[in-house]
């Protein structure tokens, strides 16, 4: 998988960041929270983000 970092909240690694991918598809970088009470599969996760680094995708990025 061929991956285009998008957007982040700073510049350095270890930040919340978006990613394109080559299929077509985004990923997300952030942090596993541990504390939403939710049924998860165990293919599956959450990742939480700052609403922030949505909004300043959409501005720079996703339009």
């Amino acid at each position: 998988m061929k991956t285009t970092k998008l957007v982040s909240t700073c510049d350095i690694k270890d930040c919340p960041t978006i990613y394109a991918t080559d299929r077509g598809t985004l990923l997300f970088q952030g942090e596993t929270p541990t504390d939403h009470g939710l049924r998860i599969p165990a293919h599956e996760t959450l990742v939480e983000i700052p609403a922030e680094l949505l909004r300043k995708a959409i501005r720079e990025k996703l339009t």
